[in-house]
Order: structure tokens, then C-alpha cells, then sequence
């Protein structure tokens, strides 16, 4: 094989790698935490396969050759490389925590979703005042809702925004002011569990959302992200 070949073979095995990674986990042929680890590998054969091409284009005779190959192992190369390394810079950039609230205090309470837990390694028990904490430093915007309305309209708004998002509504309390939901992550299929608690209010109705990931202990941002979204659209 020439080199100019390799170098393209390699980035496009970590190209392979990198796309199998999430849909391997979501359909259980391996463990998340494997699929995360092939992330990294991605990165490495990647960087590996460009930095071969980098050093072949110094060589006149292979890049007279090969240019188009050596150029397009190299775009490859750094491509499949900067998703891991977005995806890590991201998880450094927000606290390892995996349960948000917008009430921090008092949090929503998951009843009928606990059976679909099964298998689940992080609690539902809430962590206290030092997720608290942690959560208020790095998104001090989420706080409850209130919106001028009754709470039996403020319920059927709040159903009505939970679906619109996709989510499976695993149960509903209108007494309670309480529902109850799955959301499935995209790539990888991580299953987020959301609780949405209605309230009477002065102003008419009070809205909390609490969304806690089953497994890792970092969500990488995705429960506020997820939280932002819903109260953005109940809002409307």
C-alpha cells in the first residue's frame, strides 16, 4: 500500500469508528463507556492518518503523486478529530453534575417513571446543596416559570409543550399537576427522565422542571439545554 494510501485509510477507519460509536450504544452492542472510549480512538487514527499526510506533502515526489489523496486524508483526519474533541471541550465547560432543577430547593419528585429506571445508575434521590450549588454557578437561568393562567390551562400548555418536544410521556397527573417523561438522546440514545410540577401561583401558575440523566455522571449541559428549550416553547 502506498503511503499516500495509508494515511487515507487510516482517517477513513477513524471516520467509521467515530460514526459507529453513538448508534453502537443506542442499539446495545456495547457499553457507553466503550462507546465514549471509540470517541477517543476516532481522534487518534484521525490525527494519526492527517499527521502522515502532513509529513508525505513534504516529500515532492509523494505529493506530486498524491496531493488530492494526501489533502483529503488531511481534511478527514482533523474532522473526525475535532468532534471528540468539541464534545470534551464542552464537558469541561459545564459542572459534572446530571440532575438540573429550576427549583433547587423543593425539586419535582419522580413517582411513575421509577419503573422504567430499571438498570439506571444514577439515583433519583436529589444530591443536595452541592448540586445545588454547583448548578446555580453554571446556569443561574433556570428558574420556574410563572405564567397568567389557571393552573388546569397552565397543565395542558405545560402536556401540550412536552410533547411538541418529542418526549414519551410516560404518565400524567392533572390533580397532581404533575407529568412525567422520557427523552432519548440523538446519537448515542441515552434515555433523560423529566418531571414537570404545576402549581397555583399569585400570578396564576407556577411551573418546575427537573430533568436527570440514568447514566454518566456529567450530562454535558444536555438537562439544562433540554429545560431551556421546554420553558422557551411553554412560554410561547
Amino acid at each position: 500500500m502506498k503511503p499516500a494510501h495509508l494515511a487515507l485509510v487510516l482517517t477513513a477507519i477513524a471516520a467509521i469508528v467515530l460514526l459507529v460509536a453513538g448508534p453502537g450504544t443506542r442499539m446495545a452492542w456495547w457499553d457507553f463507556r466503550f462507546g465514549f472510549r471509540l470517541l477517543g480512538w476516532a481522534a487518534y487514527l484521525g490525527l494519526a492518518g492527517a499527521a502522515l499526510a502532513v509529513a508525505l506533502l513534504a516529500f515532492r515526489r509523494h505529493r506530486a503523486a498524491s496531493t488530492s489523496s494526501l489533502l483529503l486524508a488531511i481534511v478527514l483526519g482533523v474532522a473526525v478529530a475535532a468532534v471528540p474533541w468539541a464534545f470534551k471541550r464542552q464537558a469541561q465547560a459545564v459542572p459534572p453534575i446530571h440532575d438540573i432543577s429550576t427549583d433547587t430547593r423543593r425539586p419535582p419528585e419522580f413517582v411513575d417513571v421509577l419503573a422504567h429506571r430499571a438498570g439506571a445508575l444514577n439515583p433519583v434521590a436529589y444530591g443536595g446543596e452541592e448540586i445545588a450549588q454547583a448548578q446555580q454557578a453554571a446556569y443561574p437561568d433556570l428558574q420556574p416559570l410563572l405564567l397568567d393562567a389557571a393552573p388546569s390551562v397552565a397543565f395542558e400548555r405545560a402536556l401540550h409543550a412536552a410533547r411538541a418536544q418529542g418526549w414519551e410521556i410516560v404518565a400524567t397527573d392533572a390533580a397532581a399537576g404533575r407529568i412525567e417523561a422520557t427523552d432519548t438522546t440523538f446519537w448515542f440514545g441515552f434515555k433523560d427522565d423529566v418531571v414537570i410540577r404545576v402549581e397555583p401561583a399569585d400570578t396564576g401558575s407556577r411551573i418546575d422542571v427537573r430533568s436527570l440523566s440514568r447514566v454518566g455522571k456529567s450530562d454535558v449541559g444536555a438537562n439544562a439545554k433540554r429545560i431551556r428549550a421546554f420553558l422557551a416553547a411553554l412560554e410561547k
